[in-house]
């Protein structure tokens, strides 16, 4: 099979028979074209993908950024209530300690309510939050061992003043009860001659409560000789109280005791004529008259 084209010119018309390979020309455009459809078509596909899957990690992006940033604000709120409790707790803690300055007549040394002396340089950059929080945590640390170091010093200076308090001997030895012998010259309740009596008694009920006059370590709790049970206690100093005929004891030897404690009860043990504290007051051995010490006001 032939074709013939025939091709209107300026000078009439031609006869053109085409060959047999330009029969083929039609087909390799048609796949040529057909390929080129696929290949752009495919590469489009790709790159859309690549789109979609760029687009997404932004998202998940996006959204890790907002988690965390919801983390941090809610981690900041927590912290900064924090901080204000703290702050609360120890704005108390310092006029606690202020008020027991006073107490002991020590506020001229031991200020609780002065601002604590801090400085340095601010970043009033995106971030002042932050850093005002931690400008606020640096502050109530310094705070914090600020009044620790005060406290140390005023617990140790209040401590050698109560100390000083308790040992001061004063009062009577009973909380209730009178006194049936003085201390002196006296007629001996088993003799009837003339014999020194170095202490005073008390008299009352059977029972009653012994207190010691102050603090101090108990040296001697038992049986001694004409005191029956006996309690000695030492307040330093040279200074040492005894507390003879009790019916019971309620303290050990190596005890150490606070003025006012009860120590024993009162009983007849001993040379006793009946219920009574035989009540004794020494320097550096030596009785002397508890009368001063019985009478006077306490430290």
């Amino acid at each position: 099979m032939s074709i013939t084209v025939f091709i209107q010119g300026r000078s009439g018309v031609t006869r053109w028979q085409p060959g047999k390979r330009w029969l083929l020309l039609p087909v390799l455009l048609l796949a040529t074209g057909a390929s080129l459809y696929q290949y752009t078509s495919t590469r489009f596909e790709n790159q859309q993908a690549s789109v979609d899957s760029e687009r997404q990690a932004r998202e998940n992006q996006k959204r890790e950024v907002l988690k965390l940033k919801d983390a941090t604000e809610s981690q900041l709120a927590t912290l900064t209530a924090y901080v204000a409790r703290m702050q609360a707790k120890i704005t108390r803690l310092e006029a606690l300690g202020q008020q027991v300055a006073q107490n002991y007549k020590l506020d001229d040394q031991f200020d609780f309510s002065a601002e604590a002396g801090v400085g340095g340089s601010s970043d009033l950059g995106t971030t002042i939050e932050l850093s005002q929080l931690i400008d606020d945590m640096d502050k109530l640390a310094f705070r914090i061992d600020n009044n620790d170091t005060q406290l140390a010093l005023l617990e140790t200076v209040a401590a050698n003043l109560h100390i000083d308090e308790e040992r001061y001997v004063s009062g009577r030895p009973v909380s209730k009860g009178y006194l049936s012998s003085p201390y002196g010259l006296r007629n001996d309740p088993f003799t009837g001659r003339r014999t020194m009596h170095k202490g005073i008694d008390f008299a009352g009920s059977e029972g009653a409560n012994v207190i010691a006059t102050a603090g101090g370590v108990v040296t001697w709790a038992g049986d001694m000789f004409g005191y029956g049970q006996l309690v000695e206690v030492d307040h330093g100093n040279g200074l040492r109280t005894r507390y003879g005929h009790n019916k019971t004891l309620s303290v050990a030897v190596g005890d150490v005791v606070a003025k006012g404690e009860k120590i024993a009860t009162m009983g007849s043990t001993g040379r006793s004529t009946g219920p009574h504290v035989h009540y004794e007051v020494l320097r550096s051995g030596q009785q002397i008259d508890p009368q001063k010490y019985v009478y006077r006001k306490a430290g």
